[in-house]
């Protein structure tokens, strides 16, 4: 077993991070100041402090263990000792100098690029947004689970009756805040789940009510994360174009039938292209597609023959995620982090995104999240100004996100820095009981009465 002994820091939390990558579950013992992997080799090591580094305590300690760990191992990771889900926020305090992350991080030098690049534009995104109102409306409803997602709250197929209902608590929510926003949003998302699971009547009602409720006009950013393209109609594609929805997410996850038809996508390649060409037949100008490497039924060159055929379309944003395991998904870990005979998903990724680089692609936003092979990101890209400002927004610690729906999080920035969240109750039907409480409490929590319409 290894042992990881610290002293003089209480970083359990990114020691753990740096043990994860290199050997799998740990976990911490707090009476022997330890953390602890039953995977690992049988050895003690110590995590010191540095009272004389030049980085923050909670950093030198882990670049310590990194440094250490791939001395031990012969391994290395694409983002050096960076685990957490925001690097480009080090690459914007180094002055996007991807050189520092290098060499004070181990930063695989493709990777520093890429943060820099990232953060150069997020950064100008995120001055533009900050303090100003986001809006988010959730539908945590889907027509059907796929293999790799355990996010889904209510399966649709065994609900169906609640879809109305539901719509109908979003609307008293909405109705219920009404009276007090007087700040025009700069971004509405709605997202999921699939909002384009509620059939045509009651899509066209919500959104109605987000119209109404948050004066969305030219000039908002109004996204709705359309999602499965066997759940969009061309009547839904009309519903949300005469109530001010300009963007839309169409994702496949990928472009081969074979895959989408073993991870219980419920849709082809062929629906994807004829949503889309539904969708700019409507007049939508910017779209985006998500497309997942590591899938566990494709390989690499899988991978990148999706990004080409999606490139081909001439989408103005292309989002590249990285499969990560998800607690209740049906991917099991090894599923998702021992790619073998499935090729090379790092080296994949990196060609996809030198493929929409020279298709004049920039990346906008960037985020990691656990248990990814490598430790790999997922990256938003667009053509030049198309980025989704929401995306950046959601993140930024600097703007507000006032959130509807079944397990919504609201977050509210402070001028000195400060952000503190407020999140609806999670139960779909507590939420429908409760649609108007959470209004309320939102109400006070953003202290709306004070500049009430």
């Amino acid at each position: 077993m290894l042992k990881i002994v610290l002293e003089g820091h209480d970083n359990y939390y990114g020691i753990g991070d740096v043990v994860r990558l290199f050997y799998g579950p740990c976990r911490e013992d707090k009476e022997t100041r330890a953390v602890l992997c039953d995977f690992g080799p049988d050895m003690t090591l110590i995590s010191a402090a540095d009272a004389s580094s030049v980085l923050p305590v909670n950093r030198q300690v882990k670049r310590d263990l990194y440094e250490k760990l791939a001395q031990i191992t012969g391994m290395s990771f694409p983002w050096g000792s960076l685990t957490g889900i925001r690097p480009t926020v080090v690459a914007a305090e180094e002055n996007f100098d991807h050189r520092a992350l290098i060499e004070k991080y181990f930063v695989r030098e493709d990777k520093a690029r890429l943060a820099c690049d990232t953060a150069r534009l997020e950064k100008s995104i995120a001055e533009q947004a900050a303090r100003k109102l986001n809006v988010y409306a959730g539908v945590p409803f889907c027509p059907g689970r796929c293999e790799y997602c355990s996010f889904i709250a209510q399966d649709v197929t065994k609900h169906l009756n609640r879809l109305h209902d539901y719509a109908d608590a979003m609307i008293t929510e909405m109705d219920t805040l009404a009276p007090f926003i007087s700040e025009v949003p700069g971004t509405i998302y709605m997202g999921g789940g699939t909002p384009t699971v509620f059939d045509e009547g009651d899509m066209r009602r919500v959104l109605e009510s987000m119209k109404e409720v948050f004066r969305a006009g030219e000039k908002t950013e109004f996204t709705v994360e359309a999602g499965r393209p066997d759940t969009i109609t061309e009547g839904k594609l009309i519903a949300m174009r005469d109530n001010g929805v300009n963007r839309i997410c169409i994702n496949p996850q990928t472009m081969r039938d074979e895959t989408l038809r073993r991870i219980n996508r419920g849709h082809t390649a062929a629906d994807v292209v004829k949503v889309y060409e539904q969708a700019r037949r409507n007049g939508f100008d910017v779209i985006n597609m998500d497309l997942i490497a590591g899938l566990k039924y494709e390989t690499a060159d899988d991978f990148l023959n999706s990004v080409k055929t999606v490139a081909e379309l001439d989408l103005e944003n292309i989002t590249i995620h990285t499969l990560y395991k998800k607690r209740r998904a049906g991917m099991s870990r090894d599923d998702v982090l021992n790619a073998d005979g499935r090729g090379d998903i790092d080296k994949a990724v990196q060609r996809a995104y030198e493929f929409l680089y020279g298709r004049g692609y920039v990346p906008y936003y960037m985020y990691r999240q656990k248990d990814t092979e490598l430790g790999l990101e997922n990256t938003g890209f667009c053509k030049p100004g198309t980025h989704n400002v929401y995306n950046v927004a959601m993140m930024s610690y600097d703007s507000n996100v006032l959130s509807v729906g079944a397990g919504a999080m609201s977050k509210r920035a402070f001028e000195d820095g400060r952000y503190e969240r407020c999140p609806n109750v999670k139960d779909v039907s507590l939420y429908m009981n409760e649609a108007r409480e959470c209004a309320q409490k939102k109400i006070s929590f953003f202290d709306l009465r004070r500049n009430a319409r």
